[in-house]
């Protein structure tokens, strides 16, 4: 589901009706609190962290609750009201339509639209908006203004009866002042021309359309239509700092200003070059990336072909064809290939404003996640935020199940048990696209999980030169024995160790030499992989083993299904371990021979192991009575 579809939020049964009909007349989806809704197109267990993940992953919100309760769901993760998607509170009843965030990204339009299917008055609070149904201090995302001080001053001067002054680009205005047939079909400024400004060709305030690097006159704002793309090429390995400093070059070769960039773009051979990137973040804009075959269609239209680049790479030009491959057939060079030691770089001007989402394609991410056992509460924040900005899901199916309503906007692609080498792939590969893709684990990505299948990848090949340009972030999850550990008191609180005692990937030998040397190491230990349907001998090797070297009466902990519906956790002693009493979904903990067991005043058994802090003479613990 699209980042730009909005989501209805009901939380009672009752709301339901009215949020049926709001989900149908914004074509949005209807989302209610599984504990009192009925039926929904998606449940969820939490209000906060359901409002929490939509928001962050710029998912419009209309929410049938009190404003005030909604303010205090979101205000902990309120940062940057330039790119906040719209948020409005809905009455009960429809009674009131109260837009609350991102009013000039969409709210207050949503709300109006609300309010009149409504028969009602929508509380739009914006004084430009409500004089002349727009904001000069919150152009669309297609512009950035460039003095955002002056902005108050201005609309006081509109507010009070002045009328405005527009400057646009001369390709958008005839003589008289009027605009041209290009200036009537462009976005470059139809979010003013169709507003209620009172225009006046001699007035004294002006409001300026440019990409020139322009300072502002007294009472003028000036605008910066996101109408140039940088095109870039360089050498592997090309130092940061040279490329952005021929890219201000060529900004300041053109005159233009930087906020006109919408995007820095080279060919997809550079979707992993550290300078590349870095450009993009210095001006704050996405880089983009083309094929060859793309790049080689505007030979053309290249002022500085090369045989040389095109028996490198299969095109006659990078910087200058990944900037016209930008801007379209309609677009134009402004600024022809400069170059330094190891970089080169060009601007092309479009016609009309960019959406760079739509032009070539991004580097790809893979996040490689862990979830934890799959209860929200012990889910990372992170990596809750990062499922959420996801485009697709890749992963076991149970685990993508444990995602509950986070999943349910998402693409899943679902694998078994055994699958593991091609779930991985197929989630590089789905990068490599240019996706934003969660490969997600139980447990934490990097212990017996995924994360190490990815860089195995990496390394030894077999995936797609594409998939092996992607971005790359590991993101930690609870581990079983750390659940585990939580759960009965403190049995890592010395050293420890993990050994899986599955021998599908480890020779059984070495496993069993592992054993042996935690067991004369009188680590803590605890066994992932312990039993399988087929594989029953390996944890009473284990156990046979380790008798050698701790005592009978070692606490060992049984955890099952840690954090989930049906969670066990119990202590049995290392000398009466049962097989038959763990199964697949069982972490096996045994303590070291320093572990302890004590009974506290509830009645409940917890397990610890000791580091020696009560005797040292710092500790405080001296002359405390028992």
């Amino acid at each position: 589901m699209s980042a730009t579809v909005p989501v209805v939020i009901i939380l009672s049964e009752a709301a339901r009706p009215l949020g049926c009909r709001l989900a149908t007349m914004i074509g949005g989806e209807l989302h209610g609190a599984a504990a009192r809704v009925g039926e929904a197109d998606v449940l969820f267990a939490s209000v906060k962290d359901h409002v929490q993940q939509l928001f962050l992953a710029g998912r419009p919100i209309v929410s049938i609750m009190a404003s005030g309760a909604l303010i205090r769901l979101l205000a902990p993760i309120l940062s940057n009201k330039q790119s906040e998607p719209p948020v409005l509170a809905v009455a009960e009843d429809g009674a009131s339509v109260v837009p609350l965030l991102g009013g000039h990204h969409g709210a207050n339009d949503l709300a109006r639209q609300i309010a009149s299917a409504l028969g009602v008055q929508a509380a739009i609070t914006t004084a430009g908006d409500l004089k002349f149904g727009v904001a000069l201090d919150q152009p669309p995302k297609s512009h950035v203004l460039a003095n955002p001080a002056s902005a108050k001053a201005v609309m006081a001067e509109l507010v009070a009866g002045a009328s405005v002054h527009l400057n646009l680009p001369p390709s958008h205005m005839q003589e008289d002042g009027s605009l041209s047939a290009h200036g009537r079909q462009s976005n470059v400024a139809a979010w003013l021309t169709q507003s209620r400004l009172p225009f006046d060709q001699e007035a004294h305030v002006t409001l300026t359309v440019t990409t020139e690097n322009k300072a502002a006159g007294e009472l003028e704002l000036v605008y910066h239509p996101k109408t140039l793309v940088l095109g870039m090429g360089c050498e592997r390995h090309a130092h940061a700092e040279e490329a952005i400093a021929l890219a201000e070059e060529a900004l300041a070769k053109g005159g233009f200003a930087r906020q006109s960039l919408a995007a820095v773009c080279s060919i997809d051979l550079k979707a992993d070059e550290t300078a590349i990137h870095a450009v993009a973040r210095h001006f704050g804009v996405p880089a983009r990336f083309f094929s060859a075959e793309t790049l080689e269609a505007e030979a053309s239209r290249l002022k500085n072909p090369s045989e040389v680049v095109f028996a490198e790479v299969g095109c006659h030009g990078v910087a200058e064809g990944a900037a016209l491959a930008a801007v379209g057939k309609a677009g134009a060079l402004v600024v022809e290939k400069i170059k330094s030691k190891g970089v080169t770089a060009a601007i092309a001007e479009a016609a009309d404003t960019i959406d760079p989402a739509t032009i070539g394609r991004a580097r790809g991410t893979l996040f490689v996640v862990g979830i934890g056992p799959g209860s929200d509460d012990w889910r990372s924040p992170e990596v809750s935020r990062m499922v959420a900005t996801s485009t697709d899901l890749v992963g076991y199916s149970l685990y993508l199940d444990l995602l509950g309503a986070l999943a349910a906007d998402k693409i899943r692609h679902d694998f078994d048990l055994g699958k593991e080498e091609a779930r991985v792939v197929r989630a590089m590969e789905l990068a490599g696209e240019g996706k934003t893709v969660s490969l997600v684990c139980s447990g934490d990505a990097g212990i017996y999980a995924m994360a190490t299948l990815v860089f195995e990848l990496f390394d030894k090949g077999g995936i797609s030169n594409a998939a092996s340009r992607i971005e790359v972030q590991v993101s930690p999850g609870i581990s079983a024995l750390q659940a585990a550990a939580a759960r009965i008191g403190a049995p890592l609180g010395h050293d420890f160790c993990t050994i899986s005692l599955s021998d599908l990937l480890t020779p059984w030998e070495h496993i069993q030499r592992r054993v042996k040397a935690a067991g004369e190491g009188d680590f803590v230990i605890a066994f992932y992989n312990p039993v399988s349907m087929k594989r029953r001998t390996q944890l009473a090797y284990a156990r046979d083993e380790l008798l050698k070297y701790r005592p009978a009466s070692t606490p060992v902990i049984l955890a099952t299904n840690l954090g989930r519906e049906g969670e066990t956790v119990r202590t049995v002693p290392l000398g009466e371990l049962n097989v038959d009493d763990v199964d697949m979904l069982t972490v096996v903990v045994v303590g070291s021979s320093e572990s302890r067991t004590v009974r506290t005043g509830d009645g409940k058994t917890w397990v610890y192991t000791p580091r020696g802090y009560s005797g040292k003479a710092d500790t405080g613990m001296k002359g405390v009575e028992a």
